[in-house]
């Protein structure tokens, strides 16, 4: 570097300590921002099924399987992304700002190139992805247009997901919050527009919904590159010297496990799925709607995730193990009061809300009975969310490789299939998920209670 460079990279780091230097946040502060956005784009996804409801349960079973396949293809980039979280919150923990930027530049390459990487076999082989559901002709057809089309998108969303998490476990959640509203909104006018072809645009049905989600991953890619390069955000560019092997091992070595336990997630939920298709298209619709429903419940878990991951990396940062052990309970402890009391409120409503997405009767009676059951969950789903987000947050992402490996696998699917094998209901295929995550909550709390995540971060800095 240059004297000048040098002199500007000394000036910046001390205008970001002058403004950073403040009080840690706490889980509400952390966790609001995340459970709003997170709501907002719940409620979106909410209208755009009912938005393509209307062109039948087939329609609906399209874009759930399309959604599925999708973020299922997207593991290598959610391994980047969770190894971005811990070692972010690490470096703002130990107030190493400089470091924290670097590893955002440097995880923001690696996922462009695995975006790309991953484009070209959905948009050649979408038809034979889409059919490992076995479901009919015109729903799988439908179902592969749908992944085909949101692939091209696969950098916008790779650009959403690396510099969102940075953000996040940089203790800002704020900005995320309002471009995801901005993206949502844009979201839910494509989705209308390109879906009937309203106003001058072509009527597309399915592939519409996903050009629309596309093109919302696009204006939020374009708003974060704009204030990133513009040095608007928490977070600042690293710049020359980010690339470095050491960088790059660190991120493989905390994400790869997460890469793993999502090719295992989406993998089991491709059998659970496979296995739920067997008894219809108003059975896997059915499915996709209850989901959508319960995701105002979801997201709760999901908005405390964060923050328990973001405060227990910052508190080992600060080498304040005690704060990140009390940090992750109270997280929990918030998500099992919230997501309860937001799923008695769905269970209350659940007919209406199934008549006024879809008006099919069969469907909506698979619906309701879903959304029963996955309340009954719920509590042991709080757990598994938070604290299995508290040992991300930490470094320690083997462990809920395992519990997944188990739960999903063992217990859901295997249970999935002996019901199936007996020629149980449909119904007992849903009540399958409530042995998985008794199994999972069990096992996530009893490790963060061991305490041996603490250690996880030290042993591989140790080895790099």
């Amino acid at each position: 570097m240059t004297d000048s460079e040098i002199e500007e990279s000394q000036v910046r780091d001390s205008e970001t300590e002058s403004v950073l230097e403040k009080p840690q946040l706490g889980i509400w502060e952390l966790a609001w921002p995340a459970i709003l956005g997170n709501l907002l784009y719940a409620v979106v996804g909410i209208v755009s099924i009912k938005i393509v409801g209307s062109l039948g349960a087939e329609a609906v079973a399209a874009v759930t399987t399309g959604h599925r396949i999708f973020f299922g293809l997207q593991a290598i980039l959610i391994a980047v992304s969770t190894g971005t979280a811990a070692m972010v919150a690490r470096a703002w923990g130990a107030k190493d700002y400089s470091e924290a930027a670097h590893i955002t530049s440097v995880s923001l390459w690696i996922g462009n190139l695995v975006a790309i990487t991953l484009m070209l076999p959905c948009i050649i082989f979408a038809k034979q992805i889409a059919g490992v559901f076995g479901l009919d002709e015109k729903t799988t057809h439908e179902a592969a247009e749908f992944i085909r089309y949101l692939s091209l998108f696969n950098i916008a969303f790779a650009i959403n997901i690396v510099i969102g998490t940075s953000l996040r476990a940089a203790g800002d959640t704020r900005t995320p919050l309002w471009i995801g509203a901005v993206t949502n909104v844009v979201n839910v006018i494509f989705v209308y527009l390109l879906v009937f072809g309203l106003f001058g645009f072509p009527q597309m049905g399915v592939t519409g919904a996903a050009i629309a989600n596309g093109l919302s991953f696009v204006v939020g890619a374009l708003i974060l590159l704009y204030l990133w390069y513009g040095k608007k955000l928490r977070v600042g560019v690293g710049g020359r010297g980010s690339i470095t092997m050491i960088r790059v091992r660190k991120l493989v070595h905390i994400g790869y496990p997460a890469g793993i336990e999502q090719f295992v997630f989406q993998g089991g939920f491709v059998a659970f799925l496979w296995l739920v298709g067997y008894y219809g298209t108003a059975a896997f619709a059915a499915y996709g709607i209850g989901i959508q429903i319960l995701s105002v419940s979801f997201v709760v878990g999901f908005g405390f995730s964060i923050a328990g991951a973001t405060l227990v990396g910052q508190h080992l940062g600060a080498k304040d193990p005690g704060g990140a052990v009390r940090q992750g309970w109270r997280a929990t402890g918030l998500a099992i009061a919230s997501m309860t009391a937001l799923s008695l409120v769905i269970v209350f409503f659940a007919t209406d809300i199934a008549w006024f997405l879809i008006a099919d009767s069969q469907v909506v009676q698979h619906t309701v009975t879903f959304i029963y059951i996955m309340a009954i969950a719920q509590p042991l789903m709080a757990i598994e969310f938070t604290l299995g987000g508290c040992l991300r947050g930490a470094g320690d992402t083997r462990f809920p490789l395992i519990t997944t490996m188990i739960g999903l696998i063992g217990v859901r699917v295997g249970l999935a299939v002996l019901f199936t094998y007996l020629g149980l209901s449909v119904d007992w295929i849903y009540g399958a998920l409530i042995g998985d995550y008794i199994v999972k909550s069990l096992m996530i709390a009893h490790r963060f209670r061991s305490g041996k995540w603490k250690q996880i971060f030290k042993e591989a800095e140790r080895r790099f």
